[in-house]
C-alpha cells in the first residue's frame, strides 16, 4: 500500500491547521491552566429544559424495556455477533437517530439525555454501545449537522436516522494518531472523485450503509487539495469489506478493513470544502468525545451496584466482605469515582447542550479521565469479585451462579483508553489547547527558526502580557479562608482546586522558560500537566454536580456531598503525587534506557523466551 511520507514538522503543522484556531466562547477549561478560575462558568449548572427531559424520560423507558426484553447479552458474547432482530429493533425504537433533529426523523434528545442513552446501552452490552456510538457521534450524522448543506442533510440524514449505519473511514495500515500520514487519494474527475486506499479498524464498517471516509485530493488547478471528507455509498462498486476484525473485548463489534478501488464519489458528496477533513473530524470530535465517557460512567455504575451486593451477601471470616476493611477502601473508591465521573459528564454535557461555552477541553478531559478511572474502577471491581470476577458469565451461569459478566467488563474497557485517541494523543492534543495563549504571545520567541527581528517584537508583547498575568498567579479565593463558602463543608476543595489552578499555570510557565521549544518534547511532563488539569476540573465538577443534586432532588443532597467530599479528597492525593513528579521523576534515566532498549543493548534480556507471534 502506498504511503504518504512527512516530516515530523510537516505533522506537527498538518495537525496545528486542523485545530479550531479561534475561542469565540469562555472556557472553563482553557482558564483553569491559565490560572484563572472560572467557576462562575460552569456553576450554578444549566437547568434542564422540562420537555427535552420529559422527552429523554420517556425514551429511556422505552430503551430499558427493549434491551431487558429483546436483547440477550450473553448471546451476543458467546456468538460475538449482534443477531439482526436486534439492530432491527434499535432502528425501531430511534436509538440510532437520538442525535438527529425530529425534522429528519430523528429524535433530537439532548447530549445529557444521549448520553444517558449510551451510559445504559453500553452497560447492557459494550458492542451495542459501539454500534451506537460510533454511528451517531463519529458517523455519517454528526459531520453533517455540523458541516452539511441543506441537501445533504435532507438526503442522509433520514436514513442515518431510521434505516442506514454509518461509519467513519480514518485510519489506515500506516496511519494511526498521524493523520498526516493519510495514503488514501481522491482524484477529480469529471463530476466527482475517485477514491482508491485501504481503512483500517472501522467500528460498524461491516454493516455500514453509508460511510464517511476521509481521502486525500492532490493539489491541483482548481482544486486546493488536502485530506477531505466524502459520504461514500457502501454499495457503489469498488468498496469491499476484506476482513472483521475482532479484539480481546466488544465481541459483536462490526469492524472492519475496507479497500477502496477505483470508487467514484458524486462531487455532491464532499462535505465541507477539499482539505476540511480534519478539521471536521476535530470538530465532530469536540463532543462526540463525549460519548467515550457516557458509556464508561454506566460500567462504574453498574460496579457500584455489583460490589454493594456482593459486598453485604457474601461472608468471610465471620462478616461481610464488605465491612472488612481491605474491601471497604475498594469498594468506596469505586463509589466515589462512579460519582465523580458522573459529574464531569453531566456538568460538560449540559454545557455542551447550552452552548454557552466551549467545551473541546472539557469533552477531551472527560475522555481522558473517564477512560483512565474507568479502568481502575473496573479493575478494583475484579478483585472485589476475586475468582468469580476473573470467571465468565456463561460458566458462572453453567454451575447455577447469577451471570455478572465482570471479567467482561474488564475486557470491553481496556479499549477506551486507545481508541478515539489514546491517552497519549489526548495529553498532548489538550497540552496544546492548554499551551495556546502561551503560544499566542510567546510562539515566536520559543521557535529557533525565528527570525531576530520577530523574536525582538514577540519579546516586547510577550512581556506585556506576563507583566500583568504572573502576578494574578500569586493570590486568589483559595487563599481566603472563608472563599467558597456557600458550598459549606465542600467549600475547602474548591478553595484547593483554585490554589491549584494558578500553581499548575506557575508550573506551565516554568517550564517552558526551561526547555522552550523543546517543551514539546517532554511529554510526559505535559502528561501530568494535563492529569493534574483534569483532577481540578473533575474537583470542580464534583463539587457543582452535588449542588446540583440538593437542588434538583433535596432528598439525595446530603448523601451527594459524602460521595463529593470523598472523591474530592482522592482527586487531591492523586493532583498532590502529580505535582511532586512534575520536577522529581526519572524521566531521563526512562528516556535514555528506552534509547538503549531500541538500539539492541539488552537483548540478552528476551533470552529463554519463544515469541508465539514468529511462527
Amino acid at each position: 500500500m502506498a504511503t504518504t511520507n512527512v516530516t515530523e514538522r510537516e505533522a506537527r503543522q498538518v495537525a496545528e491547521a486542523a485545530r479550531e484556531q479561534e475561542w469565540k466562547l469562555p472556557s472553563f477549561g482553557k482558564e483553569l491552566f491559565l490560572g484563572n478560575y472560572r467557576l462562575d462558568l460552569i456553576h450554578p449548572q444549566p437547568r434542564l429544559d422540562a420537555e427535552a427531559t420529559e422527552k429523554g424520560e420517556r425514551f429511556l423507558a422505552t430503551l430499558r424495556a427493549f434491551l431487558e426484553s429483546e436483547v440477550d447479552p450473553l448471546r451476543i458474547e458467546r456468538e460475538s455477533k449482534i443477531p439482526d432482530e436486534v439492530v432491527e429493533g434499535l432502528k425501531r425504537i430511534g436509538a440510532m437517530g437520538m442525535k438527529v433533529a425530529p425534522e429528519y426523523d430523528g429524535l433530537g434528545l439532548s447530549q445529557v439525555y444521549y448520553n444517558r442513552a449510551l451510559s445504559m446501552i453500553g452497560t447492557w452490552h459494550a458492542a451495542l454501545g459501539a454500534l451506537v456510538s460510533a454511528h451517531q457521534s463519529i458517523g455519517v450524522a454528526e459531520p453533517l449537522r455540523m458541516f452539511g448543506t441543506d441537501e445533504q442533510k435532507r438526503a442522509w440524514l433520514p436514513r442515518v436516522a431510521r434505516t442506514d449505519i454509518s461509519a467513519f473511514l480514518l485510519t489506515e495500515p500506516d496511519v494511526g494518531s498521524d493523520p498526516a500520514r493519510v495514503a488514501t487519494s481522491a482524484e477529480p474527475v469529471d463530476g466527482g472523485y475517485v477514491l482508491n486506499g485501504t481503512k483500517l479498524w472501522a467500528t460498524n464498517g461491516v454493516i455500514a450503509d453509508l460511510v464517511v471516509v476521509m481521502a486525500r485530493v492532490p493539489k491541483s488547478e482548481g482544486h486546493r487539495g488536502g485530506i477531505s471528507a466524502f459520504v461514500l455509498e457502501c454499495s457503489t462498486e469498488g468498496v469491499a469489506v476484506l476482513h472483521r476484525n475482532a479484539f480481546m473485548g466488544l465481541k459483536g463489534i462490526e469492524n472492519s478493513v475496507t479497500r477502496l478501488e477505483n470508487v467514484f464519489v458524486p462531487a455532491g458528496n464532499l462535505i465541507g470544502k477539499e482539505g476540511w477533513g480534519l478539521k471536521i473530524a476535530l470538530s465532530t470530535l469536540n463532543t462526540g468525545r463525549l460519548a467515550l465517557p457516557a458509556i464508561c460512567v454506566g460500567q462504574a455504575k453498574w460496579a457500584t451496584k455489583i460490589v454493594r451486593e456482593w459486598s453485604s451477601e457474601r461472608v468471610q471470616w465471620g462478616r461481610p466482605v464488605g465491612k472488612h476493611d481491605a474491601v471497604a477502601q475498594k469498594n468506596a473508591f469505586i463509589a466515589a469515582s462512579a460519582f465523580g465521573l458522573e459529574a464531569m459528564l453531566d456538568v460538560a454535557s449540559r454545557l455542551a447542550d447550552e452552548k454557552r461555552n466551549d467545551v473541546r477541553i472539557e469533552a477531551a478531559i472527560a475522555k481522558l479521565y473517564g477512560s483512565e478511572l474507568g479502568w481502575k474502577v473496573i479493575d478494583e471491581l475484579v478483585q472485589v469479585r476475586g475468582g468469580r470476577g476473573y470467571e465468565t458469565a456463561e460458566s458462572l451461569k453453567a454451575r447455577g451462579e447469577k451471570p455478572i459478566p465482570v471479567e467482561q467488563a474488564l475486557r470491553d474497557m481496556r479499549i477506551n483508553r486507545i481508541f478515539e485517541g489514546s491517552t497519549e494523543i489526548m495529553h498532548l492534543l489538550i497540552a496544546r489547547e492548554a499551551v495556546d495563549q502561551h503560544l499566542q504571545v510567546a510562539g515566536d520567541i520559543l521557535e529557533a527558526d525565528t527570525p531576530l527581528g520577530e523574536k525582538a517584537k514577540s519579546a516586547v508583547a510577550a512581556g506585556a502580557f506576563y507583566g500583568k498575568w504572573l502576578p494574578k498567579l500569586v493570590v486568589g479565593e483559595g487563599t481566603k479562608p472563608k472563599g467558597y463558602d456557600e458550598f459549606g463543608s465542600l467549600a475547602t476543595h474548591l478553595r484547593y482546586a483554585e490554589r491549584a489552578s494558578r500553581r499548575l499555570a506557575r508550573s506551565t510557565f516554568y517550564a517552558m522558560g526551561r526547555w522552550q521549544a523543546k517543551l514539546e518534547q517532554r511529554q510526559s511532563f505535559l502528561g501530568r500537566i494535563v492529569d493534574i488539569g483534569a483532577e481540578l476540573f473533575a474537583i470542580s465538577a464534583a463539587v457543582v454536580y452535588a449542588e446540583t443534586i440538593a437542588q434538583e432532588t433535596p432528598e439525595r443532597g446530603d448523601s451527594a456531598r459524602e460521595l463529593a467530599d470523598l472523591f474530592c479528597a482522592q482527586a487531591r492525593h492523586r493532583a498532590d503525587a502529580l505535582f511532586h513528579d512534575l520536577w522529581n521523576n526519572t524521566d531521563d534515566a526512562g528516556y535514555k534506557t528506552a534509547m538503549g532498549l531500541l538500539d539492541g543493548r539488552y537483548t540478552w534480556l528476551e533470552e529463554g523466551v519463544s515469541d508465539p507471534g514468529d511462527r
